[in-house]
């Protein structure tokens, strides 16, 4: 019984620790938007001549930054040699798909929306992304929707609906509601990302699967996405951010954007999936704390009670509540 009981408690230790993992994730993610929204307001990000430029020259380099950092810490771990031999397999071509989605379609259009809208907004929307995976896991997976995850469903867009209902200040985000659109693209995005990874995430490492997904989004953005979209230009506002203060906060938000990563997997490792995401998808409230002492957001009602629905609603999609309320109690 001795040797019994001291396995539980290790294994409850454990899943604890996990928990504090999942925490540091969401608000190390919440964090994140906030200092890539301070980089947008410097240059060279308010020279652009475009709407688009900035955003997704700035979700670029993110993707590019994280990768190289993630990269430095698997190197440490002596974990750099998986990557060629991950990339090979079935699951780690998954693991790229997945960033295609989660990258150029995700990142894009929350940078977007960080960017029209402003951070604590777009965080908040984004966080419905558990929600579009759950209904595309129906299609996709075959997978049956309870009643309780119907519930999270609805609340997460009534969640939606309550933050975009009252715009902030119309002279700072003029184009608001484009950027609210924007931030929900990206939860689709991310949304399709976490189903898609989910065939390749179980047989391959998970902090190699981080570095793999964000050195293939970079690769898709370098590639293809700019030169299509703004040719020669791109390049140019990469190379010029590269010798301007702006560079530094990026590096900043690109750390805290793959720790959050890194710590999402360990969370899920160490606590399970729905534990983890229903800990993770906290950035939406983290975003608002954050914009609020950094750089001034204006906590509305709207915000705060939008916010709390969308967070509750993620956690009734992915959790039930009661696992996490019987594992802090023990």
């Amino acid at each position: 019984m001795n040797t019994t009981e001291r396995l539980e408690k290790q294994e409850i230790g454990h899943a604890k620790k996990g928990l504090l993992y999942g925490v540091a994730s969401g608000a190390s993610w919440g964090l994140s938007g906030v200092v890539m929204s301070i980089a947008f307001g410097m240059a060279p990000f308010t020279e652009g001549v475009s709407l688009l430029l900035a955003p997704i020259v700035g979700a670029a380099m993110h993707d590019g930054l994280a990768g190289l950092w993630v990269f430095l810490y698997n190197l440490i771990n002596g974990k750099w040699r998986e990557y060629g031999r991950t990339i090979r397999t079935k699951p780690g071509m998954l693991v790229c798909l997945a960033a295609c989605f989660g990258g150029p379609i995700g990142m894009s259009g929350y940078m977007l929306g960080i960017t029209l809208a402003g951070p604590s907004y777009a965080l908040a929307i984004t966080a419905i992304y558990p929600a579009i995976g759950a209904i595309l896991s129906v299609f996709v997976l075959k997978e049956k929707i309870s009643v309780r995850t119907w519930i999270g469903i609805l609340l997460s867009i009534a969640g939606v609906m309550v933050v975009s209902w009252v715009p902030p200040d119309a002279g700072m985000y003029p184009y608001f509601y484009a950027g609210i659109a924007l931030a929900c693209l990206a939860a689709i995005g991310w949304g399709t990302e976490g189903v898609i990874s989910g065939f390749g995430m179980d047989m391959v490492d998970p902090e190699v699967a981080v570095g793999i997904r964000e050195a293939a989004s970079f690769s898709v953005y370098f590639v293809a996405i700019i030169p299509i979209m703004f040719g020669v230009v791109g390049y140019q506002m990469i190379a010029a951010a590269f010798t301007t203060t702006s560079l530094w906060i990026i590096l900043i938000a690109a750390l805290l954007g793959g720790g959050s990563y890194i710590c999402w997997y360990k969370a899920i490792n160490m606590t399970g999936a729905a534990r983890a995401m229903a800990l993770n998808i906290t950035y939406a409230l983290w975003s608002v704390l954050f914009g609020w002492l950094l750089i001034g957001t204006e906590i509305t009602p709207t915000l705060i009670i939008g916010g709390l629905a969308i967070t509750c609603g993620a956690i009734l999609v992915g959790a039930n509540p009661k696992e996490l309320i019987n594992l802090r109690s023990k």
